[in-house]
């Protein structure tokens, strides 16, 4: 499960970039979906002309209202292929940026993670956002294939985490401020990125106080147990899609992914804020 975890890990950004490059941004504005609507339309687009309600109910942490506000519209100024489109353009092109296509286990990376994709294909059952990734064709390209089979990888262990969230009666905001709590992202990029009030977050800090799971702003060692619970169910949730590659095509996996997380963080495809 470790060697899954660090496969999945160290790829993990050249799927993740493609909420933070401007490539993306300027596609989505060239559709007539600027700011926050770009993401809520691009990342959804593959449910089709999604409804503010199936993105706050597979998107899980983002505050209901400003989900609401910001897909309002969106499919009157375009279309869910459009915007397809427009998000494996800007992928590519980014990737592109980054260096990924002169990688030289390109190849095998893509193999790996490709096959990994496709056993999680055989698993949609209770992962709404995977399965309607998983329905989208492949592209021919090998780097927008590779960021394909990443996003299929990723979404695949994020309906997961979202069921053992539920699982343990940590809503989307408590998930938020637990995961602030860890100091492993600036509290002040979850607040304005998921834009909850406040007050808002103040009552739901207090409520974790209550449940003994935070000491003023840190974990407490019992929300310590149960983040690492919830991550440990999370990965064995995820194990359908790596148990493919077995122990020693993860561990290959894990070897050879590092490259190209580090050529996207270097390439400064990830910007917090």
């Amino acid at each position: 499960m470790k060697t899954a975890h660090a496969a999945w890990r160290r790829l993990e950004p050249v799927h993740g970039m493609i909420y933070f490059v401007p490539e993306g941004r300027r596609r989505y504005a060239d559709l007539g979906l600027s700011g926050r609507t770009g993401y809520f339309a691009s990342r959804s687009a593959a449910f089709g002309r999604a409804s503010a309600e199936l993105v706050i109910a597979t998107f899980y942490n983002f505050n209901p209202d400003f989900v609401r506000q910001a897909v309002a519209g969106a499919w009157d100024a375009t279309t869910p292929q459009q915007v397809l489109d427009a998000r494996y353009a800007a992928a590519g092109e980014a990737l592109r940026r980054a260096g990924i296509h002169e990688l030289p286990a390109l190849d095998e990376v893509l193999a790996l993670t490709r096959k990994a994709a496709e056993a999680a294909c055989e698993h949609p059952q209770g992962r709404p956002l995977f399965a309607a990734h998983a329905a989208l064709p492949w592209p021919e390209e090998p780097v927008l294939q590779l960021w394909h089979a990443q996003t299929l990888l990723r979404e695949f262990r994020g309906d997961g985490h979202v069921a053992c969230l539920l699982s343990e009666g940590v809503g989307g905001l408590e998930a938020l401020i637990l995961h602030a709590a860890t100091g492993e992202v600036p509290v002040d990029f979850l607040k304005a990125s998921r834009a909850w009030p406040e007050e808002e977050w103040a009552d739901a800090e207090e409520r974790l106080r209550t449940r003994g799971l935070l000491d003023g702003d840190a974990l407490s060692a019992e929300g310590v147990r149960l983040r690492r619970h919830i991550e440990d169910r999370t990965d064995l949730l995820a194990l359908p899609a790596y148990a493919a590659l077995g122990d020693s095509g993860c561990e290959r996996l894990a070897e050879l992914a590092g490259p190209f997380g580090r050529a996207v963080v270097g390439a400064g495809l990830i910007k917090l804020g």
